[in-house]
């Protein structure tokens, strides 16, 4: 018997590259917690690969705050386009890759944990025509950045809604002290790299570059220097995704910046793999969450970057192809129904993701990760995930469990 979407024990997960439903299991606990912080922020910006911002002497307030806070060095996008990312996020799941999706999201988010808990939150998007603006594109805001105007909770809730407001307020509720605890940062487009900063729209990317980073000082150091945020803020600043050219692990290798005044050591590096769901786990985790949307339940909730590494999987960072069983546990005893998630690191596009369970098919999905409930009888059972792929290429894991009465 395997337990799919539908069934009241479980809850729909989409695949990080947006291009399928696998089956997914229950809501889980934290594989470990980080430092409680009272307030959480995320900036995101757009369309640049690692390389191209981390040393790059146009962005040296970016770079300082890499310096002297932390950065993840293997860390990588989901999806191509933007709006994937953004709901990696924030969901756990890429849910759509298309860029013009105007439908409502039901999928569990961040709001609906955070509201769960009593957390105050807030969307704070550059260049939004009015609070609880849930509609189109309005140049040079951009709906598509913004995934809390796609969720249900806010769509058909005035007092959600209302946490959708102008950047403009940003400034205002960190003078008066009234900064929700959870905060998601939208630049506009001309501000966050994706644009050129000013029309007609004729400049280099130094030019995007540089004017993102001014705007990083301008508006976000002020927070950092902070007496709120030096007592117990954390911030991420991350590119939602690598240039079009690299879908290494979907979305290419992109810059992900930790600074808070907890980071274990001054210009740490974490190097273990991570993507969009974990930063998500990350601030979830920092507010003391217990439970979290979709994939990011499976995922490192980064606490490398302020004490000892949490990364479930043993995935080998320096591998061109991999795949790692995150769950369950090689040698483990449980009861059944099981849990079964797996991911890749993949330097092609991932075709296919195959579970056997004692040597006989089990379940397959077309992309990274594998994620599925599987109801198995009491005895040991050795399950191995295959990955292939685009050229054929294989990779595999096998782990061995205990299936035990409840």
């Amino acid at each position: 018997m395997r337990f799919e979407g539908g069934d009241v024990m479980s809850v729909i997960c989409k695949t990080l590259l947006g291009v399928g439903v696998v089956i997914a299991g229950l809501a889980t606990s934290s594989f470990a917690q980080v430092p409680r912080f009272g307030h959480v922020f995320i900036v995101v910006e757009e369309n640049h690969g690692y390389s191209a911002v981390i040393g790059n002497p146009d962005m040296l307030y970016f770079n300082n705050l890499a310096n002297q806070y932390g950065r993840a060095t293997n860390y990588y996008a989901n999806a191509h386009p933007s709006i994937g990312n953004y709901f990696a996020l924030t969901t756990g799941e890429v849910i759509t890759t298309n860029d013009r999706f105007g439908g409502t999201v039901t999928d569990d988010n961040i709001v609906h944990e955070l509201v769960s808990a009593g957390k105050t939150w807030k969307c704070y998007a550059e260049s939004l025509p009015l609070i609880g603006y849930t509609g189109f594109d309005v140049y040079p805001y951009a709906k598509r950045h913004n995934p809390f105007a796609y969720f249900s909770e806010v769509r058909n809730d005035p007092a959600q809604s209302a946490n959708l407001v102008p950047f403009s307020q940003f400034a205002i509720d960190l003078a008066a002290g009234s900064l929700p605890e959870y905060s998601f940062i939208v630049p506009n487009l001309q501000n966050d790299g994706h644009d050129c900063p000013t029309r007609p729209p004729i400049c280099t990317d130094a030019d995007k570059l540089r004017n993102l980073d001014g705007w990083l000082q301008t508006n976000i150091d002020p927070l950092v220097q902070s007496s709120l945020f030096q007592a117990d803020g954390l911030l991420i600043i991350v590119f939602d995704e690598g240039e079009d050219a690299d879908v290494t692990n979907g979305g290419g290798h992109v810059a992900a910046v930790v600074v808070s005044p907890k980071i274990k050591q001054l210009g740490y590096r974490g190097r273990a793999l991570y993507q969009h769901q974990s930063v998500l786990k990350l601030m979830a985790s920092a507010l003391g969450l217990t439970h979290f949307p979709g994939s990011s339940a499976f995922v490192s909730d980064m606490r490398q970057f302020f004490g000892t590494s949490t990364w479930p999987c043993p995935v080998a960072s320096n591998s061109v192809f991999a795949v790692s069983i995150c769950s369950p546990s090689d040698g483990s005893t449980l009861s059944s129904p099981l849990s079964v998630f797996a991911i890749t690191v993949a330097s092609n596009p991932v075709a296919l993701l195959q579970l056997q369970v004692d040597g006989a098919a089990a379940y397959q999905t077309p992309s990274s990760p594998l994620f599925v409930l599987e109801d198995l009888p009491e005895g040991r059972h050795i399950l191995t995930v295959t990955a292939t792929d685009n050229t054929g290429k294989t990779a595999s894991s096998t782990v061995s469990v205990d299936v035990v009465s409840k």
